[in-house]
């Protein structure tokens, strides 16, 4: 009887946590620029392989619901959710480990672009690993193919050159606006973005992160079905590195 017990319990954990990774509707693709992560009060720390190029680095690909759901919604799906408030994503839909052979032909281009730049020991695969665990366990695509997308998009769209395209570049002294940020990325990617901003040590504004949205395959941008509204002012900083 006991066994019976213990392998339906098994049963119902596996369900739930398929299930949450079936239910988000698109995946956030989370860019970030280091010269505005490293130029805050805590500043960053490189990598072991050393300093990455100046350009965008992935933060992550995040799964999100289009709609963010109550914990009615939610019974039965194994996530974490703070009681009385809603929940916008799935994350830690299951306790599998990053397996680094998984990836082992993907890991010169996750040290260019997935570094780590928090100082926390310096090594990206613990980056990685934190990313996997929080957010690809939900993304339906296995552990290649969580990284393997990411990585495409973020060469198929580089963010980078479509600014540059358009004379947005790393500068200490320039500021841009922000609707000419937006229109460089919607004309160079098709699709409009989000954008997040933080200030600098001098309390400058500097764009952090890009939000683009992308579908459930992990393969395409798309219109993102959730407001694109960010909070950044209306002259941004993108600072050198």
């Amino acid at each position: 009887m006991k066994l019976v017990v213990v392998l339906s319990a098994l049963l119902l954990l596996s369900l739930a946590a398929v299930s949450s990774a079936e239910e988000f509707d698109f995946f956030y693709l989370v860019q970030q620029w280091p010269g505005s992560f490293c130029d805050t009060k805590t500043g960053c720390c490189f990598p072991d392989t050393g300093k990455p190029a100046t350009d965008f680095s992935i933060h992550g690909m995040w799964p999100n619901y289009a709609k963010c759901k109550t914990q009615g919604e939610l019974d039965g799906v194994i996530e974490m959710v703070t009681k009385g408030k809603k929940k916008c994503w799935p994350e830690f839909c299951n306790s599998e480990p990053l397996q680094l052979w998984e990836i082992k032909d993907l890991v010169k281009e996750l040290d260019a672009n997935w570094p780590t730049l928090a100082c926390k020991g310096g090594k990206s695969i613990e980056f990685w690993s934190h990313e996997w665990e929080k957010h690809g366990t939900c993304s339906d695509l296995g552990q290649h193919g969580y990284f393997a997308a990411a990585l495409g998009l973020k060469a198929r769209h580089n963010l980078t050159a479509v600014l540059a395209d358009t004379g947005i570049v790393p500068s200490d002294s320039e500021t841009y606006s922000l609707s000419s940020i937006n229109d460089a990325i919607k004309e160079g990617t098709g699709f409009a973005a989000k954008l997040e901003c933080n200030r600098g040590v001098a309390g400058e504004v500097q764009l952090y992160q890009v939000y683009q949205c992308v579908d459930r395959s992990g393969e395409n941008l798309i219109d993102c079905p959730v407001p694109v509204q960010g909070n950044c002012k209306n002259r941004v900083q993108l600072p050198a590195f």
